[in-house]
C-alpha cells in the first residue's frame, strides 16, 4: 500500500530499508520518547522490522509501516505506522517518527492527517488512535493540528530508558470535524 500527500511518499517499508530504518533508529533525539531504546547493532533493527515485514500482504493485513520520503527528492526522512484492531471496534493507532533535521517543516503533521485520512476512508475505522509521553510537547501539536483529541492519561506505562513515563491518549472519530 502506497500513500501520497502533498510533498510526501509513504510506501511500506522493505528489507531494503533497513539501513536507512536502523540509522533513524539510532538517533538520540528520536529516541528521546521512544520505548524501543538505540537498537546495539543493525542486527537488532532487523529483528524490530521483521513483524512489520511479515505483516505485509496478509489477509487480513492489521499492521502497516511506511517508510516517509519526500516526494520531489526521493529522500528518507522517516517511518509511519498503523496498527489496525481488525475487529467490531474498528480502531487504529498511528505513530510517526522523523529525522530531526525534518522537524519542525510540517511533515509529522502532514502524515497524521493522512493516515487519519486513510483510516477512516480507506480501512473503515470507527476511531483513530495515538499514545504520546505527556513531556513530548512536539508530538501533541502535531496530533491536535489533526485535530484529535486529547482523551485521557495512563499513568507510568512507558518504559523508557529505565523509567516509566506518562502517557497522554490522542483519538478522533469518524464523526468528528476536521478540516482536511
Amino acid at each position: 500500500m502506497e500513500i501520497v500527500t502533498g510533498r510526501l511518499i509513504l510506501r511500506e517499508i522493505t528489507w531494503d530499508d533497513l539501513e536507512d530504518v536502523h540509522r533513524l533508529h539510532s538517533v538520540p533525539e528520536v529516541d528521546q520518547y521512544n520505548t524501543l531504546g538505540i537498537p546495539a547493532d543493525i542486527e537488532v533493527t532487523r529483528e524490530v522490522m521483521r513483524p512489520d515485514i511479515e505483516a505485509s500482504g496478509k489477509d487480513p493485513q492489521t499492521r502497516y509501516t511506511w517508510r516517509i520520503i519526500i516526494k520531489n527528492s526521493l529522500e528518507f526522512i522517516g517511518l509511519a505506522g498503523m496498527t489496525l484492531s481488525g475487529d467490531k471496534f474498528r480502531l487504529g493507532e498511528i505513530y510517526y517518527k522523523l529525522l530531526p533535521e525534518y522537524w519542525g517543516e510540517g511533515y509529522a503533521t502532514e502524515v497524521a492527517k493522512q493516515l487519519i485520512v486513510v483510516g477512516f476512508d480507506q480501512f473503515n475505522l470507527h476511531k483513530v488512535e495515538a499514545g504520546v509521553a505527556t513531556d513530548n510537547e512536539r508530538s501533541i501539536r502535531v496530533l491536535e493540528k489533526a485535530g484529535m483529541i486529547r482523551e485521557g492519561l495512563r499513568r507510568k506505562i512507558l518504559p523508557i530508558r529505565g523509567e516509566w513515563k506518562d502517557n497522554y491518549h490522542y483519538a478522533i472519530v469518524e464523526d468528528d470535524e476536521r478540516d482536511y
